[in-house]
């Protein structure tokens, strides 16, 4: 059980510092009766002073008190430099309050010891990456990393924070190959994270103007992923930046067709390219579709956008009142309406207080939560920058509590 507690220990746990005391003490009980048995070369007094200050280090910690923690794990370590797993302690709480430059330093000299057990040395190396991680030093972490992942190539654990470092340097090329490795040892739904580091690398070939390498990437990534809406607005703007309009319309309502709530992403676009054509009838034809066969106030705000351009203000008003009953709160909506109103010519008093009411209604209308950890960005992200999640943030509908 001890050994089973202790590779826990080694193995990441500490970085929840409450359970970490409970293990702590567990260990403290074992190595207390350790100190004391014959043979250690140890003075007894010496001994009680250390196991002292080691169990008043785990009772700071059970408090939440980490400066007088680390005070008196310092102490303990000072009366006996031996035990390891206090060094680990005191590294995980430097880190733990961003101290990095301590906890690296205690890292560096627990994986310098002689005859350091293997185990115990790799645990000291992934905490020397994760000391690097906060750090911001993204290259010494990786490299500290894969070099513990070396030694143990089926830790899904390692693995990740490979792949994240990857993702935040923004190798994707490294990330889907890291990922792939992940998806051969951990059960789960590995494609939309696959799909997603496709699509990256695809754009840094789309940037470089590389569109063959791009355009095979993103088609991978809608192989692996049906869903993977990135892919197919990518795979369009391909498609017409070389005036294959035809093409890029197909790739963007697909959209509407794998992912219908993130249908309003290909409107503009769309648009965009009916209007390269000459033909904007389709785009009716398709929003009205859309607003049939999957209502909601986005579509209808579109719709009624095109029907405005198109000199159809009673076609415009009804969509933007469908819009406002599915969604009372949709501000853009409502300031719309009101600039039609005002085109309209109404009467001068009720136009210039509509129109500074409008004005005063100008609030993003497209707002997005993460159902992971609640992070609210301005835009639609597919990872979370918060909890660093692929595919979980969503639109909020206006009736939804925070």
């Amino acid at each position: 059980m001890l050994e089973s507690t202790w590779q826990w220990f080694l193995g990441g746990g500490s970085q929840q510092i409450l359970l970490t005391a409970i293990v702590f003490l567990l260990i403290g009980l074992f190595l207390g009766k350790r100190m004391r048995s014959p043979g250690e070369g140890q003075q007894p007094v010496a001994a009680d002073r250390g196991d002292r200050s080691f169990f008043k280090g785990v009772q700071y910690l059970l408090s939440e008190d980490h400066d007088q923690a680390i005070e008196e794990f310092t102490k303990s370590v000072q009366v006996n430099s031996d035990t390891i797993e206090t060094y680990v302690t005191l590294g995980n709480l430097y880190r733990s309050r961003g101290d990095i430059d301590r906890a690296i330093r205690i890292r560096q000299n627990i994986i310098l010891r002689p005859n350091l057990d293997e185990q115990i040395k790799l645990g000291a190396l992934f905490d020397l990456g994760k000391d690097y991680l906060k750090g911001g030093f993204l290259n010494r972490a990786l490299k500290t990393f894969l070099q513990v992942s070396q030694k143990k190539p089926d830790d899904v654990r390692i693995l990740k924070e490979i792949e994240r470092i990857y993702e935040g340097l923004k190798d994707w090329e490294n990330a889907y190959a890291t990922r792939q490795k992940i998806a051969g040892l951990e059960k789960g739904h590995h494609e939309h994270i696959l799909a997603h580091h496709l699509v990256e690398a695809g754009k840094v070939y789309q940037e470089k103007d590389d569109v063959g390498r791009a355009k095979t990437l993103f088609s991978k990534a809608t192989s692996i992923q049906k869903e993977c809406v990135d892919a197919y607005l990518h795979l369009g703007d391909l498609h017409f930046k070389k005036q294959e309009y035809k093409k890029a319309i197909a790739a963007w309502k697909k959209v509407a067709e794998v992912a219908p709530q993130f249908t309003f992403l290909a409107y503009r676009r769309l648009e965009g390219a009916y209007t390269r054509m000459k033909n904007l009838e389709p785009v009716e034809v398709f929003l009205k579709e859309c607003a049939r066969s999957n209502p909601d106030a986005f579509t209808h705000m579109a719709l009624a956008r095109y029907l405005y351009n198109k000199d159809d203000m009673a076609g415009a008003l009804e969509e933007i009142n469908n819009a406002l009953s599915l969604n009372p709160g949709f501000w853009e909506a409502r300031r719309f309406r009101g600039q039609m109103f005002l085109n309209r010519g109404a009467s001068e008093d009720i136009l210039a207080d509509y129109g500074e009411l409008i004005e005063g209604l100008n609030v993003p209308y497209l707002r997005f939560r993460c159902a992971q950890c609640g992070f609210e960005p301005n835009e639609l992200l597919w990872k979370c920058p918060q909890c660093n999640q692929w595919d979980t943030i969503g639109l909020i509908n206006d009736n939804e509590s925070p």
